[in-house]
């Protein structure tokens, strides 16, 4: 249900600054590609995310949806 509520609202509207929910740039191998913090029960949860401006129109790709450290070990996995 989370997962549904943030792709479909957050990452649509606004997937640069997610509206102000916690977010970022991520370096070295998932360099191009940003994170989603999301705390849900007591769990640090990350999203793994890309945004493509082209070809047109925009597109977020999702890579991950996992507790925190291993969202990154599947991101890098499922990168093209």
């Amino acid at each position: 249900m989370i997962f549904e509520d943030i792709r479909q609202s957050v990452l649509v509207l606004d997937p640069y600054t997610c509206l102000g929910l916690s977010n970022h740039k991520l370096r070295g191998t998932l360099r191009n590609h940003r994170a989603l913090e999301v705390d849900w029960e007591g769990v640090a949860y990350r999203l793994v995310y890309r945004i493509y401006e082209t070809p047109a129109p925009k597109r977020v790709v999702i890579l991950s949806f996992a507790a925190h450290d291993p969202a990154d070990q599947r991101a890098i996995a499922r990168q093209p």
